[in-house]
């Protein structure tokens, strides 16, 4: 990959055989395909990292005669709006590759966390980690994540799980940040599981991270996000509830991490108004529903379904009961280790019977409204962050399942060509 920097003037950038803006499509529910706007030989206008103006490429080229010309000599590009992952834990030490081998073999994702592999197991290489080695691989996984179109990327914590090593995480996701073009969204995961070595029930130790850990995140600055992984073997509905309540009270916004292998922990994410449920593999009908009327984000998570062997969240039925829908790589050493989500996003909505445009949002707005950023969406005067493919038809990317590699990506003033 080869990195170009863009001087802060008015560039053309075009033309493009179809550019998809994402313009004017619904937050919640489903989307037919003839709902979505293509511009046919379209253009896009960038003045210091913000789109300008977007139209008709040769419309443009008269209005702005003068502004340099961008990739205006390939045929059959499309470009779309940068890619938004709005679930990882990219911030991580060693790897898992036992686990796999054991969950292969037969073992449960339970089974080997109760016998010492699992999270516990990536703790303790993260914590051996050092800040700088963490802010090292945060920085390649998000290279990587770049040259398959991605912009804005959602990091969690949670493989510390004490003072130090929390906050040695977040640290290294806030200098990542500092030293990249693409936007990282930082996530306290505290509550991932009860460490090990922590002396006291899973209620005691929700209560420490309160306590200890949440006001140097705050006095800080390191996140106003934070998650609760609601599931048997990680942390009980109440305890759950008693700590979001907690954590909203001191301005988080409160994600949770659940239905992965039991229902029941979507309804509290729900109820207590937090801004996404992820995974939700395992929820059940009477669960869906509950989306119809909610502003909760159904983040699914076809990583961890391919990784562990297991069912697809069952985005159909979320859809159809007006959930908005976002679709994560929920990138992690242990259960999803592939990263790729347009791979991901592709077999999860050929399974689920997604159109290619719902498939689409739920990997750009709607998944920024996950983090509630506008991101994902190509608008004047908003930063300018698009992917290109080399292909006459957008649903070519999908239709390749991941294999359609973008030649660029652009962020705000800097261009990526692969």
């Amino acid at each position: 990959m080869t990195r170009k920097d863009i001087m802060n003037t008015k560039k053309i950038y075009g033309p493009f055989t179809q550019l998809i803006p994402m313009n004017g499509l619904p937050l919640h529910g489903p989307i037919k395909d003839d709902q979505l706007e293509i511009i046919s030989s379209g253009g896009m206008v960038v003045e210091n990292g913000c789109v300008l103006e977007i139209g008709v490429y040769s419309e443009l080229e008269k209005s702005y005669s003068d502004t340099q010309k961008k990739i205006n000599d390939t045929k059959n590009l499309v470009a779309l709006p940068a890619f938004v992952d709005c679930h990882t834990h990219i911030c991580w030490g060693g790897n898992r590759i036992n686990d796999y081998a054991l969950r292969v073999a037969g073992k449960t994702y339970l089974e080997i966390a109760a016998a010492g592999g699992g999270i516990s197991d990536t703790v303790k290489h993260t914590r051996f980690a050092s800040q700088d080695n963490l802010v090292e691989l945060i920085l390649k996984r998000v290279h990587a994540h770049i040259q398959r179109g991605i912009s804005t990327i959602e990091i969690k914590s949670g493989y510390g799980l004490n003072l130090e090593d929390e906050l040695k995480m977040l640290r290294a996701i806030k200098e990542a940040n500092e030293r990249t073009p693409a936007t990282l969204i930082p996530t306290f995961l505290g509550a991932h599981i009860k460490p090990k070595d922590f002396d006291g029930n899973h209620a005691g130790y929700l209560e420490f991270l309160l306590e200890e850990v949440v006001p140097v995140v705050v006095e800080e600055n390191l996140a106003s996000r934070a998650d609760i992984f609601v599931e048997e073997g990680a942390f009980g509905i109440e305890e759950s509830r008693i700590y979001a309540k907690q954590l909203k009270l001191k301005g988080f916004d409160v994600t949770m991490h659940v239905d992965q292998f039991h229902p029941g922990g979507s309804r509290l994410a729900i109820e207590e108004g937090c801004v996404s449920a992820d995974h939700l593999e395992f929820t059940d009908d009477e669960s869906c529903a509950l989306f119809r009327k909610s502003n909760t984000v159904a983040v699914a998570l076809p990583g961890a379904s391919l990784g562990l062997g297991m069912q697809f969240t069952p985005c159909r039925k979320l859809l159809d009961n007006n959930a908005c829908l976002a679709i994560a790589t929920d990138w992690n050493p242990g259960s999803g280790p592939m990263g790729d989500l347009i791979t991901q996003a592709a077999i999860l909505g050929a399974s689920e019977k997604l159109t290619i445009t719902e498939t689409l949002a739920a990997i750009t707005y709607r998944a920024a409204h996950a983090l509630r950023i506008e991101a994902g969406i190509l608008r004047k005067d908003r930063p300018a962050a698009f992917t290109i493919f080399e292909t006459n038809d957008f649903r070519d990317i999908f239709y390749q399942q991941g294999q359609l590699k973008p030649v660029a990506t652009v962020i705000k003033e800097e261009c990526f060509e692969f």
